[in-house]
């Protein structure tokens, strides 16, 4: 979506909000670019027809028997005919579109940490270094037993509630009665809340000498800058190759996406190109002066890169700048753009195509009545990676004389096979099941390690007896595993632990330090950076 883009379409009557589709209701809207200050008012057209649905609700509003939720009625309707176009098209009510703005802004209003509830208690996991609950003395490892008035130790409390409790208005205070230590009193702490800033990169970090590791989350608002940071402080501990994980990136902001490609750009060349039925070509390029604009580059992607992810990845390998390694990309190639009412709901609309510099089409094949669930379900369980059909037969060819394909998202010039293990219904069980994290805050939670995270890393592997202990914990859960299975599922589940571990102590970086030692597509990603061994003569 084009957040600098976007427009505020002011609702000239109660039921207006269905006229976007040009099917009902001809009325006004005030429209308004987010990057231009100047309000134009953009006619809809009118039909015989077109009030077929005002005059329906008003009816129900004045002679229905029963009294009625008419904004229930309205949500349902746009969300009935916003179902009935693409797969990527959307309705949000306020709350949603409050959501969906802090994600993709990473800012909210709150205290800043991370929980878990282990046994019906809130464990605290995590912590945004600095925020408002680190400076109040909030400590990992602490349980939480009372927020203000509400008890939420022995319940079986949900994540919204304990957001609702945390989260309020920047300077006000929250009361956190914690346990710490085991301790038979629970201690006080006052937490002034304060907005807090969540990072959209994961982790950034030398994998190994010169080689640079990066991976975004999603291309949020303060994305680009991020990223712009973080190669300047990797270049600065030597790194001169990068590895650029967009793995399980859904998207976000298409004009983030442009900034960051630019990066790997000494030119100005040609990005990507969008273009729709009420939309003219437009062009996107590089700004030509690209902080990472050499040295070699590899970028991993899956079944779950999709829109801004398959723009950077698409970019870069038009232009034979990177290697891309991995899965099949998603295969989202249209572009949303926010269209956002007077009470706080907003319209994500899909308004364009997307074109990759050669003119490649990423987007797949999808059909009218689409079911975003089962679509999400089917990419989830790797059924999508298994289709190896295009949309196109065309073929594309770089200055380099790669071949590539049209639509059906971005194929890699590396293919990584399927995990079996990975996507089998009993892992993906344990997964969903968080035993995983439940058995090591059980076990692996009671004091601090006396080692560096340095340390951790080069030295800590989980001992034999620990996972077979986990098999034992399972067993007791329900879960039945083999021993077939048992050793299967080893390899996995060790660097889940382990990672899952290293997070508690050392922060969410760890997670993703660890994960990587086990990585095949890293492992693969690495092979084509690293300097390649000089012959001699014989």
């Amino acid at each position: 979506m084009q957040k600098g883009t976007g427009r505020n379409l002011f609702v000239a009557a109660t039921y207006a909000a269905t006229l976007i589709l040009g099917l009902i209701l001809g009325q006004n809207y005030v429209a308004q670019q987010n990057n231009n200050p100047g309000v134009s008012l953009v006619p809809i057209g009118f039909s015989d027809n077109s009030y077929k649905i005002q005059q329906v609700l008003d009816l129900l509003a004045n002679s229905y028997v029963d009294s009625i939720n008419l904004d229930s009625l309205q949500n349902g309707a746009i969300n009935h005919i916003i179902s009935h176009l693409d797969p990527y098209s959307s309705y949000l009510v306020p709350n949603e579109t409050k959501n969906q703005n802090e994600v993709l802004e990473g800012t909210f209003e709150g205290i800043g940490l991370d929980f878990f509830n282990l046994n019906d208690t809130l464990l605290v996991v995590g912590l945004v270094s600095n925020g408002p609950a680190e400076k109040s003395g909030v400590k990992v490892g602490d349980r939480i037993i009372r927020i203000d008035t509400t008890y939420v130790s022995g319940r079986n409390i949900g994540q919204k509630v304990v957001d609702r409790l945390m989260r309020g208005k920047k300077g006000s205070i929250v009361n956190l009665y914690v346990n710490r230590n085991n301790s038979s009193m629970n201690q006080l702490i006052k937490v002034k809340r304060d907005q807090i800033n969540v990072s959209s990169i994961d982790a950034s970090y030398i994998l190994e000498p010169q080689v640079g590791y990066i991976k975004i989350r999603r291309f949020g608002l303060k994305t680009a800058d991020e990223f712009k940071t973080a190669i300047t402080e990797l270049k600065k501990q030597g790194a001169t190759n990068l590895i650029l994980d967009l793995r399980d990136n859904g998207g976000g902001y298409f004009h983030i996406a442009i900034k960051v490609a630019s990066e790997f750009f000494a030119n100005k060349n040609l990005l990507v190109y969008t273009q729709g039925a009420h939309e003219t070509k437009r062009e996107y390029f590089s700004e030509g002066n690209g902080s990472f604009a050499n040295g070699k580059l590899v970028v991993l992607i899956n079944e779950s890169s999709a829109s801004a992810s398959e723009i950077v990845a698409g970019a870069l390998q038009d232009w034979d700048r990177a290697t891309i390694v991995g899965r099949r990309s998603y295969g989202k190639g249209i572009v949303q753009e926010q269209f956002d009412f007077l009470d706080g709901s907003r319209i994500n609309l899909s308004i364009s195509r997307y074109y990759t510099p050669l003119g490649r089409s990423i987007q797949r094949k999808y059909t009218a009545n689409w079911s975003n669930m089962v679509d999400y379900v089917s990419m989830y369980r790797g059924l999508w990676a298994l289709d190896t059909t295009y949309n196109s037969n065309e073929i594309f060819k770089t200055l380099a004389g790669r071949e590539l394909f049209s639509g059906g998202g971005i194929k890699p010039d590396v293919t990584i096979n399927i995990d079996s293990n990975a996507t089998s219904l009993l892992y993906q069980e344990i997964i969903k099941s968080s035993y995983i994290e439940q058995f090591v805050y059980e076990r692996f939670t009671k004091k601090l390690p006396a080692y560096s995270i340095e340390n951790f890393l080069q030295g800590y592997r989980l001992p034999s007896e620990e996972y077979n202990t986990f098999i034992q914990y399972l067993k007791q859960r329900g879960v039945a595993i083999s021993d077939r299975k048992k050793q299967d599922l080893l390899k996995l589940i060790q660097s889940d632990i382990e990672a899952i571990v290293g997070r508690y102590y050392f922060g969410r970086e760890a997670y993703f330090k660890v994960k990587n030692r086990y990585d095949n597509y890293v492992d693969i990603g690495l092979q084509f950076l690293r300097p390649i061994p000089a012959r001699t003569a014989s």
